[in-house]
């Protein structure tokens, strides 16, 4: 399936069946990245209790449903955890001290999450 570049949000394919799934799946993401505000940056064990709308930027050695997943931004949904990779320049609101933070670095390992002022 084609992808978008930077969010690598899924596209819709000419004669794509059910394409109301790969549409309501952008969304998710989308709804995760724009605005996040996320409880914690630097975890790597999901929480045992998540609710719909709980996001946290990943530590670099994510376990359990988050494994695989490194410094990528992790939502819960009702449908279950999403990810969006980090990417240099993304910002979120750390909810936690009540900071800005912006993803530096390359996309994926190697982005780290980082105070703004």
């Amino acid at each position: 399936m084609s992808t978008s570049t930077r969010l690598q949000l899924p596209f819709l394919a000419p004669g794509q069946l059910q394409k109301e799934f790969t549409h309501n799946e952008a969304l998710a993401r989308l709804d995760l990245a724009v605005a996040a505000a996320v409880l914690e940056v630097g975890r790597n064990a999901p929480p045992a209790s998540p609710a719909p709308g709980d996001c946290y930027v990943l530590g670099s050695a994510p376990t359990g449903a988050w494994a695989g997943q490194a410094r990528a931004l992790a939502g819960f949904t009702e449908g279950g955890w999403r990810f969006v990779a980090a990417v240099a320049g993304m910002q979120v609101l750390d909810r936690s001290q009540i900071a800005r933070r912006a993803m530096t670095g390359r996309r994926g390992a190697s982005a780290t999450c980082a105070a703004r002022s």
